[in-house]
């Protein structure tokens, strides 16, 4: 017997078991972890979400020491803008004065031009490799790489790697790991530790008792416990992500998850595994770990404590640039003059998304009475979307929300089912793990004449499902059974209430909006977030037809809607990589053609440089022909920016800021509080879409400040995991989460400057109030500055709203 085996050390007698304090501890810590939804699903997430009711400050310095996170940029990122002038000094002074800090100006350049100094914690792992010979594999980037690749296998919805007993419902997460990986001897060989995988071997059949065994062996209080656990799933954060993901889910469908602390025992299961082992194989180096380890959870408190110290300057600097961009966008908003639409002649409405801001401008320039409107690209339909007679179903909703309605076609589209099916099993077979080299083998040629046609004929790749929903006649249903028309009158009702159309043109647009890029995983990032990463087509179709129909108009005028027979609501899609917009209806005017392709080529001029600085030149026809190419081309790894550099959410009538050029960097929602008698509408504003836009906000914030822990790093690198679940970049790693490099810089600078989200609301004092006493998640983006909330009022006057005061601006 080696020494190895014979110092295996025996489950305890004692068999401990998790107190109830540490059950709740170790709960606590899972819920620290943001969801992160699924390529075909792709929505912005604020990955600090689960985290909101601390200070922002907070919680930096905790992810700064437990994950070595940045929320903020380096100083030398600061310290340009201060010298460039875009951060202002009266700006910083203020800054200075709101975080209650004494430092001077030159006090704080100086700041930037020290070196930084941090200190972080270290797990079992870590101090581990600090002492470990160079040219062995690091402890903490194989535990990283296997865990990751476990999960990779495990949740690609294929066959489990082992069978026990009935494969038709999944193995739990930590058993599943549990028996793989005491069938790898491939460890001791890969770690060059000889009989490292039998230690393996005496882990506990359960997640709870490793826990409970790992607790009492590390002498873990429960300071230390919170914080521990909280490092490891940081380790692995982008699986915890997607395990939040699978709660999240869990929770809305009230089916409870315990995955996450499955996921935390077998990170923990590592650090358990090689304490032992060291133990067993060199108590010198031993001895010296666990000294270390004392020391370190000794200091954890003050760790936290210091650097969330070390970091208060670089907040002033922060908070400096947010207000310089703050005052301008006031001083602009401010002295601009109200221009409403009196009799329009064409209305749109259109998702607030903030590359909408620069089509709206574009539109509206054609004409003076045209009128454009903001409302959640949602447009107030809680769908499912069902392509008829398929099980498949897919969200067309925000993520914060549960589908009500499930929607289907009433006509039967049997061949483009066909293809979808056979698609569908296509890419079943080339995304599996085993087949994806002999897929490209057994098509030979014909998979080659492919990659060629999609070099030099390029054409979009839309998703198969969306030509499903290329129809005029849909059923909606609740429930399994269809809407009456009372039902659909107050869903109308509710819809245009909300939008806040009192007065109707001839022809209302409802624009929905969606990307078009080729040979693109990220391509549900660019869609519609509030229709759940798709395309906002099935929503506008189908709300079109609702509007339209003659029974729910009647319906409507019963209950004093009037909409006048000559009115028509046309479906459109904003196609947000070239900027035309699809109108779903033959019968449109020639004007309203010829406004729509005017604002097309108007937005295209201001937004195609950034895209093509060679594009700033040419004409109207070869702009456009090469940004179709661009949404063409399989190579293109910037279609288009997406919502980078989004810095506002106006919430007001349209006319107040009509004259204004927000450059594409506000989310705009029409509001009129004098139409919202009881404050229901901005209740639902504040409560749904402020925060959908707080995480699109902050998911860009995080993945320039932190790729590496919340973005994904070099899309020319990525491939698909599990086909849908994300990415890894390379073959390795974690599963990557958030923005692209090419999504975020433009290979010179940054395309997103990282600032909280100034949120203008104009309404009274007292229900903006009463809304943030009643809701919590109000209440703290807004007390915990995770965001600014701003009031603008019909004289121009501007102040903000914080921890229940009003303070002038």
């Amino acid at each position: 017997m080696n020494n190895a085996s014979a110092s295996l050390i025996n489950p305890s007698l004692s068999k401990p078991s998790l107190s109830k304090q540490q059950q709740a501890i170790v709960f606590a810590a899972t819920q620290k972890i943001a969801p992160s939804w699924p390529l075909d699903q792709m929505i912005a997430v604020n990955p600090f979400w689960q985290m909101r009711d601390q200070r922002i400050e907070q919680v930096a310095a905790q992810l700064g020491v437990l994950g070595r996170a940045q929320l903020n940029m380096p100083k030398q990122y600061y310290l340009h803008l201060y010298q460039s002038g875009e951060i202002s000094q009266a700006a910083l002074q203020q800054a200075a004065r709101e975080l209650a800090s004494d430092l001077s100006v030159q006090q704080l350049e100086q700041f930037l031009k020290q070196q930084d100094k941090s200190v972080h914690w270290h797990n079992i792992a870590d101090l581990l490799d600090s002492q470990r010979d160079p040219h062995k594999m690091a402890w903490r980037d194989e535990i990283i790489h296997q865990i990751s690749q476990f999960c990779a296998a495990h949740y690609q919805e294929l066959e489990p790697l082992l069978r026990r007993g009935d494969t038709r419902k999944q193995i739990d997460l930590y058993r599943h790991w549990l028996d793989v990986t005491r069938c790898d001897k491939g460890l001791s060989i890969v770690m060059d530790e000889p009989g490292l995988h039998q230690f393996f071997a005496q882990l506990p059949d359960t997640h709870e008792a490793l826990l409970a065994q790992a607790i009492e062996l590390f002498e873990l209080d429960n300071d230390t416990l919170a914080a521990y656990s909280h490092a490891l799933l940081l380790d692995v954060n982008g699986w915890a992500s997607w395990v939040a993901y699978l709660r999240w889910q869990g929770e809305l469908n009230q089916q409870p998850n315990d995955e996450m602390c499955q996921l935390l025992a077998i990170r923990m299961a590592w650090d358990l595994v090689i304490w032992r082992y060291l133990k067993a194989q060199s108590p010198l180096q031993f001895a010296h770990l666990n000294v270390s380890w004392q020391r370190e959870k000794a200091q954890l408190s003050a760790m936290v404590q210091g650097d969330q110290q070390r970091q208060q300057p670089i907040w002033i600097w922060v908070k400096a640039a947010e207000l310089s961009y703050q005052h301008q966008l006031n001083q602009q908003l401010q002295n601009a003059i109200v221009q409403p639409v009196a009799a329009p002649e064409l209305q749109a409405v259109f998702c607030i998304d903030v590359r909408s801001e620069v089509m709206r401008r574009a539109l509206e320039s054609q004409n003076k009475n045209i009128q454009t409107l903001g409302f959640a690209g949602f447009f107030g339909l809680p769908l499912e979307y069902q392509p008829s007679p398929s099980e498949l179903t897919r969200p067309q909703l925000p993520g914060l929300l549960k589908p009500v309605i499930r929607v289907t076609e009433r006509c039967d589209n049997q061949r483009e089912k066909a293809k979808l099916n056979l698609r569908a099993r296509w890419q079943s077979w080339s995304k599996a793990a085993p087949s994806a080299f002999s897929m490209v083998e057994s098509s030979g040629w014909l998979y080659s004449l492919k990659m060629l046609k999609q070099a030099f004929f390029a054409s979009g790749e839309a998703n198969p499902v969306n030509r499903l929903s290329h129809q005029t006649n849909w059923e909606m249903s609740k429930q399994g059974e269809v809407l009456s028309i009372a039902d659909k009158t107050s869903l109308a009702k509710g819809i245009l209430h909300g939008i806040g159309l009192t007065c109707f043109a001839p022809t209302v647009l409802l624009v929905g909006h969606g990307s078009h890029s080729a040979n693109n995983l990220h391509a549900a990032g660019l869609d519609c977030g509030a229709c759940g990463g798709q395309t906002g087509e099935v929503n506008v179709r189908v709300l079109a037809q609702l509007l339209n129909e003659p029974e729910v108009r009647q319906g409507l005028a019963l209950q004093g809607v009037e909409i006048p027979e000559q009115t028509r609501f046309v479906a459109a899609l904003h196609n947000t990589t070239t900027d035309h917009i699809d109108c779903f209806a033959p019968e449109l005017s020639d004007t309203v053609r010829c406004w729509l392709k005017g604002a097309t080529a108007a937005a295209q001029r201001e937004r195609a440089p950034l895209l093509d600085t060679g594009l700033v030149n040419a004409t109207d026809e070869e702009r456009d022909k090469a940004l179709i190419k661009r949404s063409q081309d399989w190579s293109q790894v910037r279609p288009e920016w997406g919502l980078a550099n989004n810095a506002a959410f106006i919430v007001a009538p349209r006319s107040w800021s009509r004259q204004v050029n927000l450059h594409g960097r506000a989310f705009l929602h029409d509001y009129q509080y004098q139409q919202d008698p009881d404050f229901s509408v901005l209740e639902l504003i504040l409560t749904a879409p402020m925060v959908v836009t707080n995480w699109i906000n902050s998911q860009y914030n995080a993945s320039v400040t932190d790729n590496d822990k919340y973005g994904s790093g070099n899309k020319v690198l990525h491939n698909a995991v599990g086909g849908h679940i994300g990415v890894f970049e390379g073959n390795g790693g974690d599963l990557r989460i958030g923005l692209s490099m090419q999504s975020l810089h433009n290979g010179e600078k940054w395309m997103h400057q990282p600032q909280r989200l100034a949120v203008y609301v104009a309404a009274p004092r007292e229900p903006i109030e009463q809304i943030s006493a009643k809701h919590d998640n109000v209440r703290h983006l807004i007390d915990n500055e995770w965001l600014y909330l701003l009031r603008w009022d019909e004289n121009g006057a501007i102040e903000r709203f914080y921890q229940g005061q009003w303070l002038p601006q």
